[in-house]
């Protein structure tokens, strides 16, 4: 299994029916296809849709139906369109249940840097600083390490997206979360040591008496 579907399908457990969701682009927009059997999810993209399905298949593309990254995507029966002023009153506003967000880095504390890298051009935030501030629970779906480097840092080298910390962050070798403030390593991916994720990672882990494997 591949480091972006053990990450998506991880995240798909988190989620329970009536949640409104909010997913991001890249990693995250894979979680709508591995919805588990029977749960009723609304799947917002912050571009103006609430009903979003899984991603639409070659050949059956709708010009207008994209989600927040511009990429074609379905619309399940019910769904809604609206334009982005009510969207983002939605994020602000709290209504969101939970957001999934790509991360750059993300430090000891919780603190995600993924907007922009100095130097490099970007479009913008986007809505990156309202759904880290606005959602009710906050999701980092990323690889672990770029280039061979970590990314769950000590402190981040990069502009934080926001000072609320994240809730949550899935990784291709961990699930880690952030009570009282401090990096508490909560299950393994499936082949991967207590100790390989130590080595792999520079900010400081609390790591419980047993930690579990991910179930996927």
């Amino acid at each position: 299994m591949d480091a972006q579907t053990i990450i998506a399908k991880r995240i798909a457990r988190e989620l329970q029916s009536g949640m409104l969701v909010n997913l991001g682009i890249g990693i995250p927009s894979l979680v709508a296809n591995y919805l588990p059997d029977g749960l009723n999810v609304f799947f917002q993209s912050e571009n103006g849709l609430i009903g979003t399905g899984r991603m639409a298949e070659e050949g059956m593309e709708q010009p207008l139906l994209t989600d927040a990254g511009g990429r074609p995507v379905t619309a399940l029966p019910g769904a809604s369109t609206f334009d982005s002023a009510m969207s983002f009153g939605l994020i602000r506003g709290g209504h969101v249940d939970m957001t999934v967000l790509g991360g750059l880095q993300v430090d000891a504390k919780g603190h995600l840097a993924n907007w922009m890298i100095p130097g490099k051009m970007v479009p913008g935030m986007g809505g990156a600083m309202d759904l880290v501030t606005g959602a009710k629970r906050v999701i980092v779906a990323m690889q672990h390490t770029a280039k061979g480097k970590p990314k769950i840092l000590e402190k981040c080298t990069l502009p934080l997206t926001s000072i609320r910390p994240v809730d949550l962050v899935v990784t291709d070798m961990a699930v880690i979360a952030f009570p009282n403030g401090r990096a508490t390593l909560m299950e393994t991916a499936p082949g991967v040591s207590v100790a390989d994720v130590i080595t792999k990672t520079e900010a400081e882990l609390v790591v419980p008496a047993k930690v579990p494997e991910m179930a996927i």
